[in-house]
């Protein structure tokens, strides 16, 4: 009998409107064996959602008793909603020898961290303030006091930008969805013994190119255009 297979664990982030949700979709149809959490959340769905589709809706009073009862890996107070992933992803990721996909805001982020530390981390950030004003208006979801309230709150998470293994900044689609696949990629091939082959090696130096350390500079004009200071040191 074969042992069970220890899942990768990606934690993917973003302030709302950074463009995530495109990517990854995009990652979950190209990136074999790669499973995504859906969240278990009490907001209501909006527009054209779907219950177990883009979150598993439930009441409060379901989501506190799945608090009761240890069913979350992280859960997290938004907005005056709860968000928070399922156990039994990870599970079934295991059984099934699949990876999994978190998609999940700073807070959480900061808990799977300290549950799962070899999870490996993911931030995406907007070209600037204003581009992510942009696309915010530009959905047409949102009141104009609910933008204001995403573009304060975005300010707030970037500060978190350096508690990531990664940093992905989303100005090309295109090539932010292939950094994204190669970063996931790197980080199967980084946790095997097989010698990797020359494309294999190509992949995890475009990885590479998007670790926290080597993005450093390229991040500080855009945490200036949300009047966010620097640190000056990070993981």
């Amino acid at each position: 009998m074969s042992l069970p297979h220890k899942p990768v664990v990606y934690i993917i982030s973003a302030p709302s409107g950074s463009g995530k949700s495109t990517l990854v979709n995009k990652l979950l149809k190209t990136i074999p064996d790669l499973d995504f959490s859906i969240s278990y959340t009490t907001r209501p769905p909006r527009g054209r959602e779907q219950n177990g589709k883009q979150y598993n809706f439930v009441t409060r009073n379901q989501f506190e008793e799945m608090i009761r009862a240890g069913a979350f890996l992280e859960h997290a107070d938004v907005f005056g909603n709860y968000y928070g992933t399922a156990r039994r992803f990870l599970s079934e990721a295991e059984l099934a020898g699949h990876d999994l996909l978190l998609d999940i805001d700073v807070q959480g982020a900061r808990q799977i961290k300290q549950t799962l530390p070899d999870a490996a981390s993911i931030f995406i950030l907007p070209p600037n303030r204003k581009t992510l004003e942009k696309r915010l208006r530009e959905r047409g979801e949102d009141a104009e006091s609910v933008i204001q309230r995403r573009l304060d709150t975005a300010t707030r998470e970037i500060e978190d930008y350096d508690k990531y293994n990664y940093v992905l900044i989303n100005d090309e689609l295109e090539k932010s969805i292939r950094n994204l696949q190669d970063i996931v990629l790197a980080e199967r091939l980084g946790r095997t013994s097989q010698p990797l082959s020359p494309e294999q090696k190509a992949v995890v130096d475009q990885a590479e190119r998007c670790r926290l350390t080597n993005v450093r500079e390229r991040i500080q004009p855009i945490l200036a255009s949300f009047s966010t200071s620097v640190p000056s040191a990070g993981i």
